[in-house]
């Protein structure tokens, strides 16, 4: 990685919700509100925002871990802003907290893991098996 990533530094990501965003099964809607899984997205995106401009030409970030809590719904039309902050940097592990917020509220807070690994270990551990 690059030099500069510190503990604190932070990226946004902001949306509207859809209902494409709803918490659903098989296309099947359970509410119409924003989802767990769409939440889920939304950290890892923000968290992944804070690396990408670290990131070495040969080096490829990857989802190691989240940790979610839903703490209220979200109905659709709502804008959603979700903060990443670096809470700790081990070597080639990155660890941010993430908090999500409506218009109104927190709605869901979170940690995303990020390991750091080089793209050609990646793309070994990813050949298709035949």
């Amino acid at each position: 990685m690059k030099k500069g990533l510190e503990l604190g530094d932070t990226a946004i990501v902001t949306d509207r919700v859809t209902k494409e965003m709803f918490a659903q099964f098989e296309g099947q809607v359970v509410h119409p509100a924003y989802s767990t899984v769409s939440m889920v997205y939304h950290m890892e995106w923000a968290s992944r925002k804070i690396i990408l401009p670290y990131l070495e030409k040969e080096e490829e970030g990857v989802g190691g871990a989240v940790s979610v809590k839903h703490i209220a719904p979200t109905a659709e039309g709502s804008l959603i802003t979700v903060v990443a902050t670096i809470k700790n940097i081990q070597s080639n592990i990155i660890i941010t907290k993430v908090e999500v917020r409506n218009e109104e509220e927190v709605i869901g807070v979170g940690e995303v893991k990020q390991v750091i690994l080089p793209k050609r270990e990646l793309e070994k551990k990813l050949r298709p098996r035949n």
